[in-house]
């Protein structure tokens, strides 16, 4: 019998590999929704998904290894980072999804959920006052109008697979919906300031780096305290908080 494996667990959903079979558990079955159709859209490699019975969802493991892991240096080539935001350009040129996306619709919206988190963070003592005043200031460059694209919304590291140089898959679509491109290339790239360049030498377009810089420590506010609740480190060695001391 093939070992049952615990990837990620928390109070909002699980997920369990069973050999080469992922097992995703998800009360909230509009994510599980979402991230269906986002496979079936998405003109990059997606894992199959074998079955569904709700609350479960049941899809292939896809082949290659991680791109990386936030907090440790990536092994994988300068081309192997290219193909990455090469795929991440074919997504954004898509066709944008039905739908609008499952959170932060705008650059008001964000703007409010961004001050709101930064007055939690520092009201709590969860991060010194001057380390949240700093990026927060470095937030504003993302806070612009942008043109919609189909976005990932949750493009981790760990979420991009490759075999040598070739991008195999990419996982976890659950918050993929209609957002700003720097959003994906950002998160892709949090931690992993050398591999920007190679991103975007990939992605093929211009691209602003302060925005990029922007959204990383714009995600890091917004993600510390979520990820302290749910049993996560964001103080690990470069993890979000270190993120934040970047900007310093």
């Amino acid at each position: 019998m093939d070992e049952v494996r615990v990837v990620v667990a928390h109070s909002e959903r699980a997920t369990l590999r069973v050999g080469d079979v992922f097992l995703k558990v998800d009360a909230d079955q509009a994510r599980i929704d979402v991230e269906v159709e986002a496979m079936s859209l998405a003109p990059v490699p997606t894992p199959e998904v074998l079955w569904r019975k709700p609350p479960v969802l049941a899809i292939a493991a896809v082949p290659g290894t991680v791109l990386g892991r936030l907090g440790e240096p990536s092994t994988a080539s300068s081309a192997a980072w290219a193909a990455a935001g090469a795929a991440v350009r074919q997504l954004h040129e898509a066709p944008l999804p039905p739908w609008p996306g499952r959170r932060r619709r705008g650059p008001d919206e964000l703007a409010a959920e961004l001050d709101g988190e930064c007055e939690s963070l520092v009201t709590n003592g969860v991060l010194p006052a001057d380390l949240v005043t700093r990026n927060r200031e470095v937030a504003e460059a993302a806070l612009r109008p942008w043109t919609p694209v189909f976005t990932h919304g949750d493009l981790q590291i760990d979420h991009v697979f490759v075999d040598g140089d070739e991008v195999t898959g990419i996982i976890d679509w659950s918050e993929a919906g209609r957002g700003d491109a720097l959003f994906d290339l950002a998160t892709l790239t949090l931690g992993q300031e050398e591999h920007v360049d190679a991103v975007i030498a990939g992605y093929g377009a211009d691209v602003d780096l302060d925005v990029i810089r922007a959204w990383w420590s714009l995600r890091s506010l917004l993600g510390v305290r979520w990820l302290v609740e749910h049993g996560f480190d964001p103080f690990a060695p470069g993890c979000e908080v270190d993120a934040l001391r970047s900007r310093m």
